[in-house]
This record gives structure tokens, C-alpha cells and sequence, in this order.
């Protein structure tokens, strides 16, 4: 048996994403009124990347249903114990791969989140599904909260916040990565310099494009 197929996960799932793609960013004024080149141009810029997310404080942003029951799979698949998020949002991949720490017999998810308002969905969510004691949510900049306290050894890592921070954000987790830990990063195609770095021969990484705008990558060690 499995979590993710029995009430109340399966449920609440249903209705987040239900109410995901009810709510479109692109009808925002900061997209409506701006043109497809500024809108790549504000997703790619480390330079206003507060300024972009700080617009869709109310957005969920969630990873596809494809790519949640992916992640919930790779947890379960590894055996992993150890996970680090970057970007919750509304803590729908969150709650996929809490529920696969769960079925694994436990576990622990540290995940990141810059918008106070979305921390609080997010943990309400969880704690919803009856999954809060397997998540640790740290409020802030990724850069900072997840420059310390790690574990020894990550299993898993899931990139999905400012695209524009991937890079940075893989160089702070390196040395806790275990050899054959896996990274997702959820579009990755607004983020040449990461798939650079973990395509690139020799880096230290296999990596394939998989799904829509999905890289999976794996730590060589």
C-alpha cells in the first residue's frame, strides 16, 4: 500500500492541484503586461528574482502530477532518508515525497521557502496529511538557510525555486551529497549555467533531460 493512493493524501492532492490550474501566473499584470523576451529575461536574472517570486506569493507553482508521482517514486526506489527541497511553495511536491520518506519508514525533508505566507500553506498542508513530523521548513533565502545544518549524507534533492539559484544552491549541498544521490531540477531549461555544470563530461554528474523542462542528474561522488 502506498500513501499517495489513500485518503487523506490522495484527496487533498486531488484538490491542490485541482486548485493549481485554476490559478494561471500568466494573467498577472507582471506577465500580462510584459513581453515573452522580459519574461524569459525575469526568469533567468539573479538580479530580480525577489522581485519576480514576490508577484507570485500567491501562486501555488507546483511541480506537474507527472513529476510529484516521479519524485515520490525515486524516494521509495533509493530508499532515501535524507531530502533537501529548495522551494515549497504550497508544499505539493513536498507532500510527495514526505509521503515516500513515510512509506519508507521514516525520515527527514528539509525544505526552504522565501514567502511567509506560502510556509504557512504549506505547513497546513502537511500537517493535513499527517506528514509535519517528517518536514522541516526554513523560512529565508535558500542561500542562507541552506548554507548549514545539513545532513551528512543527502539522498535526494528537488530544485524548484528561483531558476536563476539552481547553481548556487547544488554548490551549497555538494559536499553532503552521497555518491548516487539523485537531483530533479523542475524547469531546467530557464537554467543554462546549471545544465552546464551537470552535464558537463568529467563534472561529477550523469544527467538526462526527462519529461517536460525536467533534468535528472545523479552524484557520481
Amino acid at each position: 500500500m502506498s500513501l499517495l493512493t489513500q485518503a487523506p493524501l490522495n484527496t487533498l492532492l486531488d484538490r491542490l492541484f485541482v486548485e493549481a490550474d485554476a490559478t494561471r501566473p500568466e494573467n498577472l499584470p507582471i506577465f500580462a503586461a510584459t513581453a515573452p523576451a522580459e519574461r524569459e529575461r525575469l526568469m533567468r536574472s539573479k538580479a530580480d528574482w525577489r522581485r519576480l517570486y514576490g508577484a507570485l506569493k500567491d501562486m501555488p507553482l507546483p511541480v506537474s502530477r507527472e513529476a510529484g508521482r516521479l519524485l515520490y517514486m525515486l524516494v521509495r526506489a533509493t530508499g532515501a532518508q535524507a531530502i533537501v527541497e529548495f522551494g515549497a511553495s504550497f508544499g505539493l511536491s513536498t507532500l510527495h515525497m514526505a509521503a515516500a520518506l513515510r512509506d519508507n519508514g521514516g525520515g527527514c525533508l528539509i525544505t526552504s521557502e522565501f514567502e511567509t505566507g506560502k510556509i504557512a500553506r504549506a505547513q497546513a498542508h502537511l500537517a493535513e496529511a499527517g506528514l509535519a513530523d517528517l518536514v522541516e521548513i526554513r523560512a529565508g533565502d535558500a542561500l542562507e538557510t541552506l548554507a548549514r545544518d545539513l545532513p551528512p549524507a543527502i539522498d535526494l534533492v528537488l530544485l524548484d525555486g528561483a531558476k536563476a539559484l539552481y547553481r548556487d544552491v547544488l554548490g551549497l549541498l555538494e559536499p553532503h551529497l552521497r555518491p548516487g544521490a539523485l537531483i530533479l531540477a523542475d524547469n531546467a531549461d530557464y537554467c543554462p549555467d546549471y545544465l552546464a555544470k551537470v552535464r558537463a563530461h568529467g563534472g561529477g554528474y550523469l544527467s538526462l533531460p526527462f519529461a517536460k523542462d525536467v533534468e535528472l542528474s545523479m552524484c557520481l561522488g
